[in-house]
């Protein structure tokens, strides 16, 4: 989708339309969650301090976010989708993959379905997106990109590595700054110039990694369109409108608490067979140093209050000096498992009990 969150406030406040809209809150600890294109061409972009988005586009309309109608609008995009296939695999309420190897639409192929898709979405929606079509995930999200906004490019199988040949070795999935650096080092700006480095000196640089860089390189991908991806964890996490001790966290780690915990009460009712063994603490220190702390106890936290309860054991685990202030703080639930398979671990590693005599 289109600068999702600022389009679909365009589209419901007419008054909004060809202005610089900034979906975000105001005040010096927020962030931008969208932003229109109106208001990028003046440099504001997501995640950037809603102060900054502020300075560079004084003529800005800061709209607070509104993630339940969001999620709404995702829901009709998700079922405008399944009209061609079962197989979609969401990134998040604005992105997905589609496998239309077997369409059900009887359109005769990906770029006839894109296009339906595209045309539905701006009919019924009044909205618009943009999508990308290749022979593999990875090369479909970079040519989606391609003709923002409301565009659509084609990449076929015999034009997968010229395609990306051109393109700096930072959009390869995975690649970040330190990556980006390391490849650098090795004379790989381009994806060309990564295909001329041998496997081994990618192996020897990156690990196992290497090889994935090295496949990515030339284009091969065999990750399938996943329609259940299984949930790797579940949080909550809160910016605080000033910096605060450890002391002063507990408060918020109950909110939070209650908040993970009510998203994983509804993650049981949809997968009732999959629970969460490990407790998660984040925080950020008002330098913007991340701490993690996790604690996977001998039973999983079956109520919030022991979830409350392990979360204030891992703030109890910090041992930066008393004086460190925090901007930041999240609580979260991971190490998710199938029931059956935690009930055997728990077996596997219990006492045993004494037998009893004949």
């Amino acid at each position: 989708m289109d600068a999702f969150y600022a389009s679909v406030e365009q589209r419901d406040d007419p008054s909004l339309r060809g202005r610089p809209v900034v979906v975000a809150w105001r005040g010096a600890r927020s962030v931008v969650c969208a932003a229109s294109y109106e208001a990028r061409a003046w440099g504001v972009r997501s995640a950037m301090p809603a102060v900054r988005a502020e300075k560079l586009c004084p003529e800005a309309v800061f709209v607070p976010p509104d993630f339940t109608r969001y999620k709404a609008v995702s829901r009709q995009v998700r079922e405008i989708f399944a009209r061609h296939t079962d197989l979609i695999e969401p990134l998040s309420l604005d992105e997905a993959y589609l496998d239309v190897t077997a369409p059900k639409s009887g359109l005769p192929t990906a770029t006839a379905i894109a296009e339906a898709i595209r045309a539905a979405i701006r009919e019924e929606l009044h909205l618009t997106a943009s999508a990308g079509v290749a022979p593999n995930k990875f090369v479909a999200k970079i040519a989606s990109d391609w003709r923002k906004p409301d565009g659509l490019f084609v990449v076929r199988p015999h034009q997968v590595e010229a395609f990306l040949a051109p393109l700096p070795v930072g959009r390869l999935p995975g690649v970040g700054k330190v990556a980006e650096r390391k490849l650098h080092e090795l004379g790989a700006t381009t994806v060309a110039a990564l295909r001329t480095l041998p496997l081994a000196v990618l192996e020897e640089r990156f690990g196992r990694w290497g090889r994935r860089l090295h496949e990515l390189a030339f284009g091969i991908d065999e990750h399938p369109v996943q329609p259940e991806r299984p949930t790797l964890q579940i949080s909550a996490e809160d910016t605080f409108a000033s910096d605060l001790r450890l002391d002063g966290l507990e408060p918020h780690i109950r909110r939070l608490a209650e908040k993970t915990w009510a998203g994983y009460l509804r993650e049981r009712e949809r997968r009732p067979e999959r629970i969460a063994r490990t407790v998660v603490l984040k925080l950020k220190t008002a330098d913007f140093r991340i701490l993690t702390r996790s604690l996977t106890p001998p039973q999983p936290p079956a109520t919030l209050e022991e979830l409350i309860r392990l979360a204030l054991a891992l703030r109890a685990r910090v041992d930066l000096p008393a004086r460190t202030r925090y901007r930041l703080a999240g609580v979260g639930l991971s190490g998710f498992t199938d029931a059956y398979v935690a009930g055997a671990q728990d077996d596997l590693f219990a006492t045993p009990h004494a037998s009893p005599r004949a």
